[in-house]
């Protein structure tokens, strides 16, 4: 039997409003957005040549993860994700860790992701646009989740265009050379590892999905589907990408590159797409910033609910069915960072605490009994294996500020438990 949501405090419980074509587009609209314009370069600093290889180890990972959280999320179908398998299968300090990598990693993200939009907007102006992003896109969110999911289902359409066209211009120009897609000896165990960490992150906004599970119509049979579409997609989508822009700018030129699909066009012969690639990455910043509060938002209304954040912010609304005061919580907070603070180089701990999160997700898999639908052994241990290995094979800055993190995170709730003791 499935585990029914806990009831929301002071209001209503979140309405169950979408089925399987939304639950997909808002992970599409949080995988396909701004990291692709911009992770190829770093990605291909750390593997040289060997970027594709880590793509398809950041995608085996993150199919592993999907899969273990798709079968978590349609046993649990609640807000929070993580957070609630965790407490539910391993114990609630662990459920605890993984909220708090979450809202910490990501509510920074959130605010990079704002100053994305700024700087493509209106450079010189970055932090005003990205205050005035957070306001507009919680007020879309505060109108219910299903004005976010017409919004989303808007940028996804718009931002595969965009690339669809990066791909067509690049196979088009006559300058793709399949033989930079060789490789070759500079490609070293440690740099697969390292980009297949960077690359990552590309593809986690499936966890969107499972974080909206208490607004999934029939949850046990919309997030399995949805989860493996969206990735499904996104995989194609960013394969054909990697593998058109490599080609035709080799991995010395991608790696030095500070806007790489835009560099690739005009190396194909089409500089008049240049602009319309900004435009691409500014609304796909858009968009993963959209999905990203949600995220947040929802299991931030999870552990108030449990009181491992105030209370307050456990309610919801009766009218528009969302956790209104944790979404303008959230906004709060990240417009306070993009407002003052340029964190776009200083989130390490944000990847860090997202990989912990998914261990812990393939952790609370292992758990599971074979009538539970448990996935085959063999894939959440491949991922949760693969989730500490790429978190460490970050640079060192990166694992040791994230580490720090969630030390600090646990003496709190050990803090917590003691002052509460009777």
């Amino acid at each position: 039997m499935l585990n029914t949501p806990a009831p929301s405090a002071g209001g209503p419980a979140l309405k169950r409003r979408l089925g399987v074509f939304d639950a997909v587009v808002i992970g599409l609209g949080s995988m396909i957005g701004a990291g692709i314009f911009a992770a190829l370069a770093p990605a291909a600093g750390a593997a040289g040549s060997g970027l594709l290889l880590g793509l398809a180890l950041a995608a085996v990972v993150a199919y592993c993860n999907a899969t273990s959280s798709a079968r978590l999320a349609a046993r649990y179908p609640a807000s929070g994700g993580t957070y609630v398998y965790g407490r539910e299968r391993l114990g609630d300090f662990w459920g605890y860790l993984a909220g708090w990598a979450f809202v910490v990693g990501k509510t920074a993200s959130c605010a990079a992701m704002a100053l994305t939009v700024g700087s493509y907007v209106w450079p010189g102006q970055e932090h005003a646009v990205a205050v005035a992003a957070v306001v507009a896109l919680t007020a879309v969110n505060y109108a219910g989740v299903q004005k976010s999911a017409w919004l989303t289902r808007a940028v996804v359409a718009f931002v595969v265009a965009v690339l669809a066209a990066v791909v067509a211009a690049c196979l088009s120009g006559g300058t793709a050379d399949a033989a930079r897609l060789d490789i070759g000896t500079d490609a070293t165990v440690g740099g697969v590892l390292r980009a297949a960490g960077l690359l990552f992150f590309a593809f986690a906004g499936y966890a969107r999905i499972a974080t909206l599970g208490e607004e999934v119509r029939d949850p046990a049979r919309t997030i399995p589907r949805a989860i493996p579409i969206a990735l499904g997609i996104t995989l194609v989508v960013y394969a054909a990408v990697a593998v058109t822009t490599l080609a035709v700018l080799g991995a010395d030129h991608l790696s030095g590159s500070g806007a790489p699909l835009a560099d690739a066009v005009r190396a194909a012969g089409v500089p008049g797409l240049a602009p319309v690639v900004r435009a691409g990455a500014a609304v796909g910043a858009l968009g993963s910033l959209l999905a990203l509060i949600l995220g947040v938002s929802r299991t931030t209304l999870a552990m108030a609910r449990d009181r491992h954040l105030p209370h307050v912010l456990a309610t919801v609304h009766p009218r528009f069915h969302v956790p209104h005061r944790a979404e303008l919580a959230v906004g709060a907070v990240v417009a306070a960072l993009a407002a003052s603070v340029d964190v776009r180089g200083a989130i390490g701990f944000s990847s860090f605490g997202v990989l912990a999160y998914y261990a812990i997700a393939n952790a609370a898999a292992l758990t599971l009994s074979p009538a539970e639908a448990r996935p085959p052994r063999a894939v959440p241990v491949l991922g949760l294996t693969g989730c500490i290995a790429l978190a460490f094979a970050l640079p060192p800055a990166s694992a040791t500020s994230g580490a720090a993190v969630l030390a600090l995170g646990a003496a709190l709730y050990v803090l917590r438990k003691a002052v509460n003791r009777p």
